[in-house]
């Protein structure tokens, strides 16, 4: 059963490579992007059960933390063309 969810898993990075690729859009990209972090994610999860290594788990929690950071500032900076200050613009 872990190797049919491992196998599931890779499938699913595989079809997210294919989509950062051809995406016809940067936010088509980012999305895949983040899809391939939730799986590096999940299988960083499944690698520390399978060794019974429950602190495996909480570098994937941290892993995942760092991937919806990056997510949010990647699209902060294609929203707004910079990481600057995030409050109204000054008058």
């Amino acid at each position: 059963m872990l190797a049919a969810a491992t196998l599931a898993i890779l499938a699913t990075i595989i079809l997210a490579l294919v989509r950062a690729i051809l995406g016809p859009t940067v936010f088509d990209r980012l999305q895949a992007a983040n899809t391939i972090g939730t799986c590096a994610m999940l299988l960083l999860a499944l690698l520390g059960f399978l060794v019974g290594r429950p602190d495996f788990l909480d570098l994937a929690l941290v892993y995942g933390l760092l991937n919806v950071i990056g997510v949010i500032a990647v699209l902060k900076f294609f929203h707004r063309g910079d990481l600057g200050a995030g409050g109204e613009e000054p008058r």
